[in-house]
């Protein structure tokens, strides 16, 4: 037991001030336990709402693609550089070193391959495994006009409601229907339903038109999926144009890990999402980073 003896009488109460009142910029999270406000804060910039995660959860589904051959030895390095990284648990415990300070998002829907339907997924992971691991978020794959949405949209609510229980928020991702685009007005209709199922968080496409009205309405975060490799241009443009539009951020893969430079791409990106920069300066980074380690 302490020693009580000695203690000086407590006078610092500050009777004139108000309590204060913590506040982020998280969209839809206000009104969240302490527990999912502070691993959201670990995935998104409090003060800005933004994030900038590095995904790596392809192989899940297609095995070991261009750029994750040696997770330990390419994605690895590029942690210190992210905001958050989105994987599977098995690439975290076998590549990806412990003491890591970025958020963690870890896969917990799968099933099929590339060589299946990729729309019949079931849960693959236990929230608990997620509490074991520390993660900030699990994600899940949502089928919204998919032959088998409504299991997807049952692992949503499953992970959810387990979510609650442990205090660790859900992202829900985005995936086009085969007789579906990516425009506006199916995006906006995915990333509602996935808003209103209970999902704290919502990855999808970008789109050319419309994309801040599916910003505007969906109640979380939107973070824009990186999509296919295109050229660093393109890809910071694309970006930019998102945060623009009102998205929490992105989260690129293939853009980042493919590319001939990925700490640089990296570093580029971050500059578009967190401090404005215009897409073609953050070009002129990309480029003189490239050419400093060319020389050196």
């Amino acid at each position: 037991m302490a020693d009580l003896e000695g203690n000086a009488s407590a006078k610092q109460f500050h009777a004139d001030q108000p309590a204060v009142r913590f506040t982020q910029n998280i969209r839809g999270a206000a009104n969240l336990d302490w527990g999912m406000q502070n691993r959201l804060s670990r995935i998104l910039d409090p003060q800005t709402g933004r994030t900038v995660m590095l995904a790596f959860d392809h192989g899940y589904f297609q095995g070991p693609t261009s750029g994750l051959e040696r997770i330990d030895l390419n994605i690895a390095p590029l942690a210190a550089h992210a905001d958050a990284l989105m994987g599977t648990r098995g690439a975290l415990r076998t590549s990806i070193p412990p003491a890591t300070r970025a958020g963690l998002v870890l896969r917990a829907s799968g099933g099929p391959s590339i060589l299946k339907d990729l729309s019949d997924e079931y849960t693959a992971m236990a929230m608990q495994d997620a509490v074991r691991l520390h993660a900030d978020a699990v994600a899940v794959q949502v089928f919204v006009g998919g032959e088998h949405e409504s299991r997807s949209i049952r692992n949503l609510t499953t992970l959810v409601d387990q979510g609650y229980d442990a205090g660790i928020p859900v992202l829900g991702v985005t995936a086009v229907g085969k007789e579906l685009v990516r425009d506006a007005r199916y995006l906006g209709l995915a990333t509602r339903i996935i808003a209103e199922l209970g999902a704290q968080l919502v990855k999808t496409y970008y789109c050319e038109e419309g994309f801040e009205d599916v910003v505007a309405g969906c109640p979380v975060p939107v973070i824009m999926a990186g999509g296919k490799k295109l050229p660093e241009l393109d890809a910071l443009t694309m970006a930019s144009n998102a945060v623009r539009a009102g998205a929490a951020g992105v989260d690129m893969g293939r853009n980042i890990f493919q590319s001939a430079h990925p700490a640089a791409m990296m570093q580029a990106v971050r500059a578009v999402v967190h401090d404005d920069t215009d897409p073609a300066d953050a070009y002129e980074l990309f480029r003189e980073a490239t050419e400093t380690r060319v020389l050196a």
